[in-house]
């Protein structure tokens, strides 16, 4: 054929500053984007192989191969697939306006198994032009009679085509990399990205550094022996990722294994779930739960999204639901609208859908496996429950799935579920009663006390007293006195310690009109009272109020007198769960570096004195005592232990009050 030149048939002059800052902003992209052609034109060989529209010459191995020479900085692409006439090759890559890959599907879009051909870089043999000054293509077609056809482009804006010298068929491409770019014919930074991108591609990939001395072939001294043979070349590739296997096929290890070589991570994950989905969308992939020693671990998984075994991106958020980015696995979707950009993920319904199932495919797994293995979900649900609560304040849908299979350990270190809880404890609700009408049948409950009158003037009120009320500690060591007068009362409370209980347990409650979280700490609950009147509690709880206050120099300080039921408990401190929060989100704020100064954290808190305390009664009954001023203080600190850790004053005086109170003893 005669030398043919021209400009490249372009639909915007501008093609290049887009290619190189808008549709790849990673340089490196080149190796994917001209390694999937080559797969491509393997792919599409095959094809036609299976058709019986061509014929694979027998032992033949249809393979892709990339050599580097950082000597001559040059990089290498050859695969023996359907190669290009001089046509094709004009249409195809003079006029960039269309794609190779679309064009095949389009004609064979009836055809079975049409949607291996990997068809959405329709750009993508230009990205060679973000790294070379110059690139050439040698091809020659599968067709009977074809030539071979060779192309030149230095820059990318004009070209220079005429017949070739190829005589296999397939087609050559070579990059003469620009004096930025040289890195990438270094051996090292090649594999690396080609592992980066290209791990899992459907065709053998080989890879070669042209400047490596070759291994001289050893010879065995023994007589009589044969030379050993070159070891083998072998792909750098696996060509059947574990994910394209049915879950029937895959055993423990091999999911260990998988796990281990694509994570680096050598705890073993908790479990999986295998995703093989081929209606309404094609979708498979492998999700795994990783282990998390401590809540100071790093939690940020990595969730690879890949499109027909060709690597897109890690940790696509317009794909993978927020919460589900702390799993870390592989998602193969070769549906994903890709031909253009990432960006045009963010508003495709398809892909919502798709996001959804993932969603769906998570909570399933979780309530199958609570449904049939409970022990198990049981034995990794402290690894679970950040994940899970996680997933529940970022994705209503899921919340809703989920929350009545969430679990909590109780103060016996049994795990339990909230309608668990609360079914064991109904009767031990405040004011609840039971009423039937004349037939036996039971109506709606009414609070003991309440007229409905007055239920007609506070609905909030009357609503709040119906509420189940779940009880939780947030540190077993500093909340043991309060754990202990549960236990000795027969109630019951769970373990909420990680971090995330806070605006999970708030969330909870916005959900659901039916819960309300309560710490231990927060009131005394009436089944730990014993009947008394209020007129006689309320003279006790002024004369020790004013006791107290003079003792501690506290004018303001909340006292409060009950009496309990456990005489081992002489006083306690108590802060309403709404003052709590409102301290927790203070100190967040903090923080962050924002002053809130220091009275705001020791708001409303309430000392709570047992009138059935023997010190209690002594100093209710001996007010001018030598020792009462001794005993209030001792008695406030030892309640705020109880509470919370001392400042180091009142710890100090703490300290130096007890050897006191021990000197007393020696009298």
């Amino acid at each position: 054929m005669d030398i043919k030149k021209g400009n490249l048939s372009i639909d915007s002059e501008n093609i290049f500053p887009i290619i190189k800052q808008w549709l790849y902003s990673d340089h490196d992209i080149f190796y994917r984007e001209l390694i999937s052609n080559g797969c491509d034109a393997i792919t599409k060989l095959k094809k036609l192989d299976s058709l019986g529209e061509w014929q694979l010459p027998e032992g033949e191995e249809l393979k892709m191969n990339v050599f580097v020479n950082q000597e001559n900085k040059t990089i290498t692409f050859t695969d023996n697939g359907i190669g290009m006439t001089a046509e094709e090759m004009d249409k195809y890559i003079n006029q960039i306006a269309f794609s190779g890959a679309k064009d095949f599907l389009e004609k064979y879009k009836d055809k079975e198994g049409a949607d291996q051909i990997i068809g959405h870089f329709g750009l993508g043999f230009y990205s060679a032009f973000m790294v070379a000054d110059k690139v050439t293509i040698d091809s020659l077609s599968y067709k009977e009679g074809s030539k071979p056809v060779y192309w030149e482009s230095e820059g990318g804006m004009s070209f220079e085509m005429s017949e070739g010298e190829k005589d296999e068929r397939g087609t050559t491409i070579v990059l003469y990399l620009n004096e930025d770019s040289y890195e990438f014919s270094n051996a090292y930074k090649a594999k690396e990205i080609i592992d980066k991108y290209c791990s899992f591609m459907p065709v053998p990939i080989f890879f070669k550094d042209e400047n490596a001395k070759e291994e001289e072939v050893k010879e065995d001294k023994k007589e009589g022996e044969e030379k050993s043979e070159p070891k083998k070349p072998e792909p750098i590739n696996e060509i059947h990722p574990l994910w394209t296997k049915a879950p029937s096929e895959c055993k423990d290890e091999e999911y260990k294994k998988f796990y281990r070589d694509v994570f680096n991570d050598f705890k073993e994950p908790l479990f999986w779930i295998h995703l093989n989905m081929d209606y309404p969308f094609n979708l498979k992939g492998i999700l795994y739960f990783p282990k998390i020693n401590t809540e100071y671990d790093s939690i940020e998984g990595k969730i690879k999204l890949y499109s027909n075994q060709v690597f897109i991106a890690d940790n696509i958020k317009e794909v993978i639901p927020e919460f589900l980015l702390l799993l870390k696995g592989v998602i193969d979707c070769p549906d994903l609208p890709l031909n253009v950009s990432r960006s045009a993920l963010q508003n495709d319904g398809f892909v919502k859908k798709i996001s959804d199932y993932i969603t769906k495919k998570v909570a399933d797994k979780l309530i199958g496996m609570f449904k049939t293995d409970r022990e198990n979900y049981e034995k990794y649900w402290d690894d679970l429950s950040p994940f899970i609560k996680f997933g529940c304040l970022k994705d209503d849908k899921f919340r809703d799935k989920i929350k009545d299979f969430m679990i909590y350990k109780n103060l016996e270190g049994k795990y339990i579920t909230l309608p668990e809880y609360v079914k064991a404890s109904k009767g031990e609700i405040e004011g609840e009663t039971v009423v039937t009408d004349e037939n036996g049948n039971k109506v709606e409950a009414e609070v003991v006390g309440d007229s409905k009158d007055d239920k007609k003037d506070d609905k909030s009120a009357d609503k709040e007293a119906k509420k189940d009320i779940v009880y939780y500690v947030t540190d077993e060591k500093q909340q043991s006195q309060y754990i202990n007068m549960f236990k000795e009362n027969g109630k019951d409370a769970v373990i909420l310690t990680h971090n995330i209980d806070q605006p999970f347990i708030s969330q909870l409650e916005y959900s659901s009109e039916n819960v309300k979280f309560l710490r231990i700490d927060a009131e005394v609950a009436e089944d730990f009272k014993d009947e008394t009147s209020a007129d006689e509690l309320k003279k006790e709880t002024d004369k020790l109020t004013d006791m107290f206050r003079k003792a501690l120099n506290k004018e303001k300080l909340e006292v409060k007198v009950e009496k309990i039921k456990s005489e081992k408990v002489a006083a306690m401190i108590t802060l309403s769960e709404e003052s709590r929060r409102m301290q927790d989100m203070m100190k967040m704020y903090a923080m962050n570096g924002m002053n809130m100064g220091d009275d705001m954290f020791g708001a409303g808190e309430t000392l709570v004195l047992n009138a059935n305390h023997a010190l209690v009664k002594f100093l209710f009954e001996n007010p001018k005592n030598d020792n009462a001023n001794l005993i209030c203080e001792q008695l406030y600190d030892l309640a705020s232990l109880a509470h919370k850790p001392l400042e180091p004053e009142a710890m100090t005086k703490f300290v130096e009050r007890s050897n006191e109170i021990m000197l007393l003893l020696t009298k």
